[in-house]
């Protein structure tokens, strides 16, 4: 597993690479980012995920689909999820451990929030995603 977490680590960073700036403005949500929406008043542990990340995250990732990212070298959530290989599994040790490098990113999450934020991060999955192009 430890092997794969740098090989993970690099496909993001070169996906996020390829993402744009700024995506376009008519991009429909996806059913699950809708349901989260609407539910974001809740209490699981998705509800709870999308909290921590527009609290935590967002400052440098776009946490919900259909944007860029404030810092254009911290890849969108939608981008990162649905690279192939990521599940709620895959994501918790990558969430616990992606910000260690470079010192500039070291920001770490509390292990009682990486399931939560995973199960939001899950939500952002879409069979029909298309990568951004630039």
């Amino acid at each position: 597993m430890m092997r794969k977490l740098p090989i993970f680590a690099l496909v993001v960073l070169t996906l996020s690479a390829c993402s744009p700036g700024r995506m376009s403005r008519g991009v429909a949500a996806s059913p699950t980012t809708e349901k989260m929406n609407a539910d974001e008043a809740g209490s699981g542990p998705a509800s709870r995920g999308l909290a921590f990340a527009n609290a935590n995250c967002s400052g440098c990732h776009a946490v919900t689909t259909g944007r860029g990212s404030p810092n254009p070298e911290a890849p969108p959530f939608e981008v990162v999820v649905n690279a192939p290989g990521p599940t709620a599994a895959t994501l918790k040790p990558w969430l616990r451990d992606s910000h260690n490098f470079p010192a500039m990113m070291n920001f770490a999450i509390d292990p009682e929030q990486i399931d939560d934020l995973a199960a939001y991060m899950t939500t952002l999955q879409r069979r029909d995603y298309t990568p951004p192009i630039q």
